[in-house]
């Protein structure tokens, strides 16, 4: 075996610090892309108009399923990377290493050989005119080239995260977000249009993957890329592993991205702008709120392992609480706020986006506020049982969203996105989670649910009196939500939870905040 892996870079920090230096720069990442998202969308539907911003982002939604082919790999790498640092067994990383950096350009060129036979056959796929099939399939071809060469440069990240040194990531993919928003501007107010602001921005894309690798190198100077490190064996003990989150993967990438597909084949390009702006306040929403179950996986692995019962109770009470006091407001503030929203956003052009908005809502906070469970189940070794639950909603979306698309429009396949997502977690993982640790539901509910849920109710009847003054004021907007949101936190924290909790809050808190 080869000298300790901690002595490479120079010893390990505390756990707690760790997860705060990647949860803050989990945030930090999401804050920077979310905003420039915000302005970034009303700015390139004035440019390319909304057609042409609908046909780039159908198109670009097909590369979604491109992530499907790593067949689970890049997470079950993390998981070995961490096992193999933890051990100190340099061998064993640079085998797995070398094995998913050839499997993974394997995996590239397939990846590549299926976009350009979907991008010969796009006319086949929507509802497109011949000018609009030329773009997309230039467009199309172009993004699809920035996933393809990401497959095997993917497996830098996974030694970086796998090292619990994500936040090294995050300083890249926020540079590149700036860089990348830059070039887009400067793109479209030249004149130019939508492959050359597709082409420039995925050049920008490709060239920050240097810095990806760059990292993995600086975490673990030993690591050694080569041909003579491949692994059958490798890569048969990471495949028992892989499959599972291949499974729920897919289910994920079939209810995320389903949708607009569906959209795109029955509607248009133009419905599919007006999903778009509702799809993407609920992606705001549920990226800011869901980063905390982000890192408890290994922390649910570990107390799992050991058999800690009382933590693992602890991480889903908690885990739960947590989830649904940050979801709830903000899917209630921008619920009650939409019509205000949209047309501060986007304008009134996009008003078919406000109905979606409300269903989505409520879809957004459900996922959330049951992610923990989900967590919990996975690092206990029920991952079968998450793969099941979340294909079932998956193809349950699927066939509701076809049905009620052609009767309903775009209503009808929000609700058809909402049933599964409401029934499944609710009465399926949820419930086994609890008794996975050995908890009632009915406790959790008590102690979890109901503490971050009322206070939502005060918050709703304030934005209900007040949603009419001063409508379409975007400072006025601003003002009402963020007194909203204080006000939330501040039932929450004084009334909702018990002094003894707030304590602790506060405690760990200082704790992980505190200097070394």
């Amino acid at each position: 075996m080869s000298k300790s892996i901690s002595s490479v870079h120079g010893g390990t920090p505390s756990q707690a610090k760790l997860i705060f230096h990647n949860l803050s720069a989990n945030y930090i990442v999401v804050g920077t892309e979310l905003l420039i998202g915000v302005f970034m969308l009303p700015f390139n539907v004035a440019y390319l108009g909304q057609t042409a911003y609908g046909l780039w982002v159908l198109v670009a939604s097909i590369t979604f399923y491109f992530s499907m082919l790593d067949a689970g790999y890049g997470l079950a790498q993390v998981r070995f990377v961490a096992k193999y640092k933890a051990e100190g067994d340099t061998q064993a990383l640079n085998e797995l290493a070398s094995t998913m950096f050839w499997v993974f350009s394997s995996i590239g060129f397939v990846a590549l050989s299926i976009a350009v036979i979907i991008s010969l056959n796009l006319q086949h796929i929507f509802h497109l005119t011949s000018d609009q099939v030329r773009t997309g399939r230039i467009v199309f071809l172009f993004i699809s080239l920035y996933v393809v060469v990401g497959f095997p440069v993917s497996v830098f990240g996974g030694v970086v995260n796998g090292f619990q040194r994500s936040y090294l990531n995050g300083v890249v993919a926020v540079a590149t977000a700036l860089l990348v928003a830059g070039v887009n501007v400067i793109v479209l107010v030249s004149g130019y249009g939508l492959v050359e602001l597709v082409a420039a921005t995925t050049t920008v894309r490709i060239l920050s993957y240097i810095a990806y690798a760059l990292n993995a190198y600086r975490v673990f100077p030993d690591l050694r890329i080569r041909v003579r490190y491949f692994s059958w064996n490798r890569l048969r003990h990471i495949t028992g592993f892989s499959v599972f989150i291949l499974l729920i993967d897919l289910a994920n990438k079939l209810n995320y991205s389903t949708d607009t597909l569906v959209i795109g084949a029955f509607m248009g390009t133009a419905a599919v702008a007006l999903w778009t702006v509702a799809q993407r306040l609920i992606e705001i929403v549920q990226r800011i709120t869901d980063q905390l179950n982000a890192v408890l996986f290994p922390v649910v692995v570990d107390s799992s392992t050991i058999e800690h019962k009382e933590r693992l109770q602890n991480i889903l009470l908690q885990g739960t609480r947590l989830s649904f006091a940050m979801v709830i407001p903000l899917a209630t503030i921008i619920g009650l706020l939409a019509k205000s929203i949209v047309f501060a956003w986007v304008g009134p052009s996009f008003s078919a986006s406000v109905s979606v908005l409300y269903v989505l809502t409520i879809v957004v906070s459900v996922r959330v506020g049951t992610s923990t469970s989900a967590v919990i189940l996975k690092g206990a070794g029920k991952h079968r049982l998450v793969a099941i639950s979340n294909i079932t909603t998956a193809l349950v979306n699927l066939g509701l969203s076809i049905l009620l698309v052609q009767r309903y429009g775009l209503i009808g396949v929000a609700i058809g996105t909402l049933v599964p997502m409401l029934l499944i977690p609710s009465l399926v993982l949820f419930p086994s989670a609890c008794r996975t640790v050995g908890i009632s539901a009915l406790t959790v509910l008590r102690e979890s649910v109901w503490p971050a849920v009322w206070p939502a109710f005060v918050i709703a009847v304030m934005l209900v009196l007040s949603r009419g003054m001063l409508e379409g004021n975007r400072l006025f907007l601003i003002v009402q939500a963020g007194l909203a949101a204080l006000v939330y936190l501040s039932l929450f924290l004084r009334f909702a939870i018990s002094r003894e909790e707030r304590v602790w809050y506060f405690g760990k808190a200082r704790e992980i905040l505190s200097r070394a």
